[in-house]
């Protein structure tokens, strides 16, 4: 399993990640083979190491004759890349990235997508990015890719509509539900390509896991008060790791030792109304030494907001502890089996394709044993040895 991991500590643009790419390995000839078979003349990908900040990087340069370029909508774009021999990989990836920079452009100039006009010289431009940025992945065979949280920078910037703020607004209407930050440096650090290509690609967080094996480093055109660079990581996760899917998560937590404890069942409920992954308590002993509730939530990315809420609203704490990770989960199914008192479904776990756990589902055994006035542990007992006798023929 190959991990690309954006570094994007001075932000991103389309020139910046195909040249990380293209310094972390990827054939630069398999890239322009695969820019050949674009319907599209009048163009040359550059290629040049530099310094930044005492730094050896790959410069990109996508030189276009303007004459030579027609006038293109969004359509065009689409028709063209639909009807190109591009490999189809490289092709689905390139189209789903320049349809969300559409949509972008589209809702800020109140245009329908489709409509949506790239100058004729930047069109190409993104084009070749874009297309480039695809055919460097698909050759360094990423199977999952990620993102740093994005420096945008700050300030103004000057486009065809005059002087507009740093990140311009297409930028920023692509940046929604992506981690970013800006430390002060006065430039437009972060491009619509680029952000059209991270949002779209990478999930975001810290850096994965992973067996490291290349780095590349893409150069900016501008020289800031920071390396103007991009980072890109290529590693490999642990055969046994990347069998089994994955997700980001965050991890609430706040130590509680001056709460009416009849109040966290409440709050307990409130939180998986809420639709978080978990809730657990565990006891503790703080200072003076007063008894005290571990509370700890863990929840999906787009549910932080709401059970901090909750967290904050509901407990007495003045506090909430927040760490990002992982949670690495074993491929599960549901098998139902019929039993004398009724079916019930057996959630079954596997790892590398060997089942390795077989639980009875509780609500499921609940209601039978409710149903037939009969102890819950007999009904799970029956399920199980149930699904021992039939797991062949399901």
């Amino acid at each position: 399993m190959t991990l690309i991991y954006f570094d994007c500590f001075a932000g991103a643009s389309g020139d910046m990640l195909l040249a990380a790419l293209l310094d972390a390995g990827a054939p630069l000839d398999t890239v322009r083979a695969e820019l050949a078979k674009l319907p599209i003349r009048g163009f040359t990908l550059e290629t040049t190491r530099v310094m930044k900040r005492g730094l050896s990087a790959l410069d990109v340069t996508v030189n276009v004759e303007e004459k030579d370029q027609p006038h293109r909508h969004f359509r065009d774009i689409e028709n063209l890349l639909l009807n190109s021999n591009l490999s189809p990989a490289v092709g689905e990836m390139s189209l789903a990235v320049f349809t969300r920079l559409a949509a972008a452009e589209g809702k800020i100039h109140n245009k329908p997508t489709k409509d949506v006009h790239f100058h004729e010289v930047g069109a190409v431009d993104s084009i070749v990015d874009i297309v480039g940025i695809a055919a460097a992945l698909h050759a360094l065979g990423a199977t999952a890719i990620h993102a740093s949280p994005v420096h945008v920078g700050t300030g103004f910037v000057q486009c065809a509509h005059g002087l507009l703020p740093v990140p311009a607004p297409a930028t920023m209407e692509l940046l929604q539900g992506v981690p970013v930050y800006s430390r002060g440096i006065e430039a437009e650090l972060l491009t619509p390509t680029g952000a059209a290509v991270l949002a779209q690609l990478a999930q975001f967080g810290p850096l994965p896991p992973m067996r490291i094996k290349s780095t590349g480093y893409g150069a900016g055109k501008k020289d800031l008060a920071i390396a103007n660079l991009l980072r890109v990581i290529v590693g490999e996760n642990d055969i046994r790791e990347s069998a089994l899917p994955q997700e980001d998560v965050i991890v609430l937590e706040a130590n509680i030792d001056d709460m009416n404890p009849e109040f966290y069942g409440h709050v307990m409920e409130m939180l998986f109304a809420a639709d978080v992954l978990d809730v657990y308590l565990s006891p503790l002993q703080m200072k003076k030494n007063r008894p005290a509730v571990l509370l700890r939530v863990l929840v999906r990315p787009q549910q932080e907001k709401e059970a901090l809420t909750i967290l904050l609203r509901e407990t007495t704490t003045l506090g909430v502890r927040r760490f990002q990770g992982e949670k690495i989960m074993l491929p599960r199914k549901h098998v139902t089996v019929q039993t004398p008192y009724g079916s019930a479904r057996v959630k079954v776990a596997e790892l590398g394709g060997t089942e390795i756990n077989a639980v009875p589902e509780y609500e499921d055994c609940l209601k039978l044993a409710k149903a037939h006035n009969i102890p819950l542990k007999e009904i799970y007992l029956t399920v199980s040895e149930t699904y021992r006798q039939t797991r062949g023929q399901v």
